[in-house]
């Protein structure tokens, strides 16, 4: 085995197109553990935990690869609005986020046991949602699959309906944010 070799700790297909992105050559290895969910921790936290959980749940499989974990999600109100149960939860969210602003944030981990390497980092962003009406909510939920999606919403899928701008990383806000996971990976040695 390749002393540089890569895993992506999360079975998300667009992680997987994202970190594709940067020109590095990868594996999927999905993380099977329980994420923490309280929508009432703070998001830094939640999502810090959850990426460092997921890549250290798979360096542990795999000691001598590098295992990028990530965790993102929406936060307004004072909690975390993560993955919608149904389509009426991802109705909920919508309604609660139109014509606001909210943060996105996402936790990353890279983790390599032998030798030993963590590194963390948090990345926020903010979009504000446009006004929306009953009907471009379903006209949205009807073209978008929102269920494995944090907020209930994709920013790359029709986000024109239901976005009126936004601040920060767009690829932090689909779920890994591209500069800063280049940072890391070439901080590792694993990009030059």
């Amino acid at each position: 085995m390749s002393e540089r070799r890569l895993l992506l700790a999360s079975a998300s297909p667009r992680r997987s197109e994202l970190l594709s992105q940067l020109g590095v050559t990868f594996e999927v290895v999905p993380a099977e553990v329980i994420e923490h969910e309280d929508p009432t921790t703070d998001p830094r936290i939640m999502v810090a935990h959850n990426a460092a959980l997921k890549a250290d749940w798979v360096a542990g499989r795999h000691p001598a690869a590098f295992v990028l974990g990530a965790d993102t999600t929406v936060f307004i109100d004072g909690q975390a609005l993560n993955k919608p149960a149904d389509l009426e939860a991802a109705r909920q969210m919508l309604r609660q986020l139109s014509g606001r602003t909210h943060t996105v944030f996402t936790g990353l981990a890279l983790r390599r046991v032998s030798p030993e390497i963590r590194i963390d980092q948090g990345v926020a962003s903010e979009v504000t949602f446009k006004n929306l009406t009953e009907g471009v909510i379903n006209d949205y939920l009807a073209k978008v699959h929102t269920l494995d999606k944090a907020g209930g919403y994709a920013i790359q899928e029709h986000g024109e309906l239901i976005v009126r701008h936004r601040t920060g990383s767009l690829s932090n806000i689909i779920g890994l944010p591209l500069d800063e996971t280049k940072q890391i990976l070439t901080n590792a040695g694993l990009l030059a």
